[in-house]
C-alpha cells in the first residue's frame, strides 16, 4: 500500500512532517484531512495499528475541541461515540496521520518518522 499522508495544509506541523517526507525521497499519497475526512471505520483501524489511547488522536490544541469542551468530557464519552466524533469533523483529528495500513503515526516527531518511514 502507498502511504498516505493525511494533513491540512495550512498546519506548520504537516509542513514539518511533509518536508521530512520530501527530504527522505519517500513518496506518498496526499490526503486532505478536511476535504476527505477519514471515516470511522479507518479511524479506528488507524487507532488499532498505532497501538495509542484514543485520546491522542484528539488535536487538543484545536479551536473545535475547546469550543466542544473535550478536555473536561472526554474521559466519559464511550469510545464508539469519540470515534464518531473523530469521524465527523476533521479539524478534531490529530495531524498530520501517516499510515501505509501496518504502521501509523500521528503528529510529527522527527524520531517516530526515522523508526516508521525510513
Amino acid at each position: 500500500m502507498t502511504i498516505q499522508f493525511i494533513h491540512y495544509p495550512k498546519c506548520t506541523t504537516c509542513k514539518k512532517a511533509q518536508k521530512w517526507l520530501n527530504d527522505h525521497d519517500i513518496s506518498y499519497e496526499e490526503i486532505h484531512i478536511v476535504e476527505q475526512t477519514p471515516t470511522k471505520d479507518e479511524i479506528t483501524a488507524f487507532w488499532q495499528a498505532s497501538g495509542q489511547p484514543l485520546k491522542k488522536f484528539f488535536n487538543t490544541s484545536g479551536m473545535k475541541y475547546r469550543e466542544l469542551g473535550l478536555k473536561d468530557k472526554l474521559a466519559e464519552i464511550p469510545e464508539e461515540e469519540q470515534l464518531e466524533l473523530l469521524a465527523s469533523d476533521g479539524m478534531l483529528i490529530k495531524r498530520p496521520i501517516v499510515t501505509d495500513g501496518k504502521k501509523v503515526t500521528l503528529g510529527f516527531k522527527e524520531s517516530d518518522f526515522e523508526q516508521a518511514w525510513k
